[in-house]
């Protein structure tokens, strides 16, 4: 008999500062693929890679930025967060320099305020991590 296992995938809260290191916002994208909306960047963790390196990969193919892991926020386990099956997420916040610029699965990528963060429109359960995010 087959184990089946939730998938693993983490995402980033990419802090965006300036070369001053002032406070920028943090990069959402929007989707090119369902579930539509906005998301925080992230993806699946490959075979024979750490949580660590995937977080950096994907801010690299999403945003195309380099990041700094900052700490883990936390891990997303509902077995509902993802319409499409369930997935457990490791989040990292990150820090990086520069402007984001859409690749893989993002249609385009933001930089944001934290109260210019569009909650309504915000896919999985983002608004969730977002908040405890702020909270902290």
């Amino acid at each position: 008999m087959a184990v089946k296992t939730p998938f693993l995938a983490t995402d980033g809260i990419v802090q965006i500062f300036d070369e001053k290191d002032n406070f920028k916002g943090i990069v959402l994208i929007e989707r090119k693929n369902f579930p539509l909306g906005f998301a925080i960047p992230g993806g699946f963790v490959d075979i024979g890679e750490t949580v660590e390196q995937a977080v950096k990969r994907e801010m690299k193919e999403e945003i195309n930025l380099d990041v700094q892991i900052i700490n883990q926020l936390g891990v997303y386990s509902d077995p509902s967060r993802d319409p499409r099956f369930h997935v457990v997420s490791v989040v990292f916040v990150c820090k990086a320099y520069g402007t984001p610029k859409s690749g893989s699965d993002a249609k385009q990528a933001y930089i944001y305020k934290l109260e210019e963060i569009p909650f309504d429109k915000l896919v999985f359960d983002h608004a969730k991590i977002l908040k405890d995010y702020i909270n902290r």
